[in-house]
């Protein structure tokens, strides 16, 4: 495949409209309705979850509305997601060079692609993007809330949590960088099962305490690796939003979880007074 060339959208009109007019009118919709149940500072790290936007679109919302102050300070979306489609080893990087949706391209951020390439670890192939949904879906929200933005975009398969950590810090950059998981929570449990089980995980995540399986997480590892990470660096978790596809879909028989968390960073005790 031609170095340059550009992934084209694999779920436009399933996860999200086809047509540019109607996904803008629907992303402003959710933007503008957002309602986290924490209102922090901005975000050096984000899990948002990834299912259609009729199911998990407004809670998505709830992480992208506190990016609009940071729409010109962000350059650069490190995205990590697991793989839906197909089978991994370590880290896949696409060949292709730009990301397609309705709402145009973004490139990659080339320096980070040659980078990454220097790890044993992790291959460079288009066939698990091809088809792949978890980091597609969260491309048109950071296109309507950012100016001009580079993207990393990383699927996680069969890896460590600490390796994740390590490629995580490799490119943790300074304010020009978001670091965006992409995760949804459990999946086809009873409504108030997923409930206890979705709030006990996002508990875990919010002590910024690594662990999580891929029960509790379709995007555990990921997680763990931005939570191993978060060592590192003072940041404190805010839970933006909770719900799951029976609060924003109807059917409550069997349910998926959604999450939005923002990861901030702490701001240092003052000593003016001391």
């Amino acid at each position: 495949m031609a170095l340059a060339s550009i992934r084209p959208p694999a779920v436009a009109g399933q996860f999200y409209p086809r047509d540019e007019r109607v996904l803008r009118t629907q992303l402003a919709e959710m933007l503008s309705t957002a309602v986290g149940f924490e209102r922090p500072g901005a975000p050096k790290a984000i899990i948002v979850p990834h299912a259609g936007y009729m199911y998990s679109g407004p809670v998505a919302a709830s992480a992208y509305a506190l990016l609009a102050p940071l729409r010109d300070t962000i350059r650069r979306v490190v995205m990590l997601g697991p793989t839906h489609r197909m089978a991994v080893p370590g880290f896949a990087l696409p060949a292709a060079q730009a990301f397609a949706t309705p709402l145009g391209e973004v490139p990659l951020a080339r320096a980070a692609w040659l980078t990454l390439q220097t790890r044993d670890d992790l291959i460079v192939d288009d066939r698990p993007h091809a088809l792949e949904h978890c980091l597609e879906v969260q491309l048109p929200f950071l296109q309507v809330v950012l100016e001009r933005f580079e993207i990393v975009p990383v699927l996680v398969g069969n890896a460590s949590a600490q390796a994740t950590a390590n490629l995580i810090e490799s490119l943790w950059g300074g304010p020009e960088t978001l670091i965006l998981i992409s995760s949804d929570l459990s999946h086809y449990l009873a409504y108030r099962e997923a409930q206890a089980t979705d709030r006990a995980a996002v508990e875990q995540i919010l002590e910024l305490r690594p662990g999580l399986d891929h029960q509790q997480a379709c995007g555990a590892t990921p997680i763990n690796g931005l939570l191993l990470a978060t060592r590192n660096h003072p940041l404190q978790a805010h839970l933006l939003d909770l719900r799951n596809s029976g609060d924003t879909a109807g059917d409550r028989s069997e349910v998926v979880g959604y999450t939005s968390i923002a990861f901030c960073e702490v701001e240092p005790p003052s000593h003016a007074r001391h």
